[in-house]
């Protein structure tokens, strides 16, 4: 929970920041420019709806989120380069970190080489860095996916065919409806499209495993 806050929490921020180099300071009047998690939390996708969904399921589904920072793309100095700029300022984020955890791995499983005594501790610390390289492969594609209001969709705008980028912005207007209607009845089309995410962990944990200070460090055996 603490690296999944962390790493929501830092895709906001980073929107926000980006939004204000490009000349939309919204973020920053708002009080998002923060990694205190407070300002970050909305009432109904952080607590009620993923509440409701995981009560609802059994426990088999959930899906939440930050509040999401807003941002004037009318303030953009440059309209299109500002808009694809802060739209994947998030993902950039979430793998730079997922990247930064892996380097963070790797160091632990050297410093446990030269003092073996300390393998147990710095164990459980892989362990937890494991979660946050899955937890932040998985926000980055997740978020790259083109379904409106993710920031795939934002990306995408910019390269349609005018005669279309209306009417696939508009679907905003429908909220997260199709994204859950994806999660909820096509679950396993949301696999295939998040097929990166689990590439990207397979390579994490060839480059990572030689590094490993225990044997039970992998986050997917029980």
């Amino acid at each position: 929970m603490p690296v999944l806050v962390f790493s929501l929490v830092a895709h906001e921020y980073a929107h926000g920041y980006a939004a204000l180099k490009q000349g939309d300071d919204t973020a920053l009047m708002q009080g998002r420019l923060t990694l205190n998690p407070i300002p970050h939390i909305d009432l109904w996708l952080t607590i009620i709806l993923p509440a409701l969904l995981y009560f609802g399921s059994k426990g088999a589904f959930t899906f939440g989120g930050a509040k999401p920072v807003e941002v004037r793309p009318d303030k953009y100095r440059n309209y299109r380069r500002g808009d694809i700029i802060v739209s994947s300022a998030g993902v950039v984020t979430n793998l730079v970190i997922a990247v930064l955890f892996t380097v963070l791995f790797i160091l632990l499983g050297l410093v446990a080489r030269e003092f073996p005594s300390t393998a147990g501790g710095l164990a459980a610390a892989q362990r937890l860095l494991s979660w946050g390289v899955f937890l932040n492969l998985m926000l980055a594609f997740f978020n790259l996916l083109p379904i409106p209001p993710l920031d795939g969709s934002h990306i995408l705008y910019h390269f349609l065919p005018r005669a279309i980028r209306d009417r696939y912005r508009a679907m905003q207007r429908f909220g997260f409806l199709p994204l859950l209607a994806l999660m909820l009845f096509f679950p396993e089309w949301l696999r295939v499209l998040l097929k990166p995410a689990y590439v990207g962990m397979g390579l994490f944990f060839k480059v990572a495993h030689p590094f490993a200070a225990g044997a039970e460090w992998n986050i997917f055996q029980s």
